[in-house]
């Protein structure tokens, strides 16, 4: 095994804070984290500011590799939000999961290249379900995936990579407009990357 997946086994003693949160408690295997009110991942578009507060928990991202976080959506207050995040800098990174928006739990990526672009689908049915988001680096892109439980992967997102940049990937979540966010995770791997956007080319 190599040392990256070695590490990827336990990310909650091996992963480093970017901006710690308030509190983080083990609960058996899961990670509880309380998200500080106003912490938020965004640059610019359409609201003006740059907000680079939202807490995760980083490895190494390697070449040909993926990271899987799992986490419970049982949050619902607005903006809450949980997922993946990858990062090269303050300027370039990637978040993904759910987001509650307009009431609704809301699948969708923000892809940050000196400016944000958030995409949404709503996924009222996840609610109170464990999801899992996928994110894969293979050379100049990185391929967003989620699901519940079984279900079939939906793809979410494909966005460009530079693909020379070191990258670094763990759970976050963010807490934009209140106190008390409380998220869940459940596990973060690093597996293979998906091989093919299609799904009859890839395994599961």
């Amino acid at each position: 095994m190599t040392d990256a997946g070695q590490a990827w086994l336990d990310i909650w003693k091996a992963g480093e804070w970017l901006n710690p949160p308030p509190d983080v408690r083990r609960r058996a295997g899961d990670l509880v984290v309380t998200a500080e009110e106003g912490s938020d991942f965004w640059r610019t578009t359409s609201y003006g500011f740059v907000h680079d507060s939202g807490h995760a928990l980083l490895l190494p991202l390697p070449e040909a590799a993926a990271v899987e976080v799992r986490f419970l959506l049982d949050y619902e207050e607005q903006f809450d939000q949980a997922g993946v995040l990858v990062r090269a800098d303050e300027g370039s990174w990637t978040k993904a999961g759910v987001e509650i928006s307009d009431g609704v739990p809301q699948l969708g990526a923000v892809v940050t290249r000196q400016v944000s672009d958030w995409s949404v689908a709503p996924v009222p049915e996840w609610r109170g379900r464990e999801v899992t988001v996928r994110a894969s680096r293979t050379a100049n892109a990185l391929t967003v995936r989620a699901r519940v439980a079984d279900d079939p992967w939906r793809l979410v997102r494909v966005a460009p990579l530079d693909s020379e940049q070191p990258l670094f990937a763990g759970p976050y979540c963010c807490a934009p407009t209140r106190a008390g966010l409380q998220v869940t995770f459940r596990g973060a791997v690093l597996t293979p990357a998906d091989q093919s956007l299609h799904p009859d080319d890839e395994g599961s």
